[in-house]
């Protein structure tokens, strides 16, 4: 891989680029991002070469890492701009829309439907380091739709930084990040205002706060302009997930008002075999 494009600079697209740059010395990478600040801090970093919004025709993998409501849009200008030996792949945390709004693009089979399982509450190119995409798992959708010759680039790319390939459909994807992803951020963010909204008759209570508490509420610290616009395409499969969560909040409430306590032990016994389900996948 000779020359690499990303548009959106942030903690993923900065991510990919500081991670590549360690793998392919000879890489060329040209990259794109709608804030001034974003893009002046991807030169100073080094994740960026070269400054231009799409990428040259014979770029070998352009990335997208946007919010996911600009992604068809940038994706599909993308497409129209490359050479017929280029891949163009994004890394939105929802699928269904995007392989549904590129369907029909004449150049669909150099497009590769992605979502890397990597990211911390911070976001901007400041927040982006290597470490972050290594033995994380890249989630690839519609893999049949995209040509065989060009997934070897991805491949090449995905291999060098570590990554662990798992295919899914992409409604598939969907429901199944609503519960495990989406639905965490939503809690967290809800945590967050229940207690600033507490904070206006005490202002001493994040003196009592501890870290089961800080780790309960660091996604909420998350950027609210990459995380609307998923729950805005993802609504369906959200507002299901959230059904279930809040149906198995009001029933803990009566065991809680009802002062059942035995009841309560057996409900969260059970509940922590989830520590065993999550022991496996580390």
């Amino acid at each position: 891989m000779k020359k690499l494009h990303i548009t959106g600079l942030g903690l993923l697209g900065g991510s990919f680029a500081l991670a590549a740059r360690q793998k392919f010395h000879e890489l060329e990478i040209s990259g794109w991002d709608t804030s001034e600040q974003n893009l002046k801090d991807a030169h100073t970093l080094g994740m960026i070469d070269k400054a231009q919004e799409l990428p040259d025709e014979d770029v070998d993998l352009a990335i997208i890492a946007t919010p996911a409501d600009t992604l068809a849009s940038l994706v599909s200008a993308t497409l129209d701009k490359v050479g017929p030996e280029s891949l163009v792949i994004d890394l939105g945390s929802t699928k269904s829309t995007i392989c549904k709004a590129l369907a029909d693009h004449p150049k669909r089979k150099q497009f590769l439907a992605g979502h890397p399982i990597a990211g911390t509450e911070y976001s901007g190119p400041r927040a982006a380091f290597p470490e972050l995409l290594d033995r994380k798992v890249m989630i690839l959708c519609e893999m049949e739709k995209t040509d065989l010759h060009l997934k070897e680039k991805a491949y090449e790319l995905f291999d060098a930084l570590n990554l662990k390939l798992r295919f899914m459909e992409p409604d598939e994807h969907d429901k199944q990040l609503a519960f495990v992803s989406h639905l965490s951020h939503i809690s967290s963010f809800m945590l967050g205002k229940t207690v600033l909204q507490k904070m206006e008759d005490d202002k001493n209570i994040f003196d009592m706060a501890g870290s089961g508490f800080a780790s309960t509420v660091r996604l909420a610290k998350s950027s609210p302009s990459m995380w609307a616009p998923i729950f805005t395409e993802n609504k369906d499969n959200i507002l299901e997930a959230l059904d279930g969560y809040i149906e198995n909040l009001q029933k803990f409430r009566l065991k809680i008002d009802a002062t059942s306590g035995e009841d309560m032990k057996s409900e969260m016994a059970e509940i922590n075999s989830i520590r065993d389900i999550l022991d496996l996948q580390s």
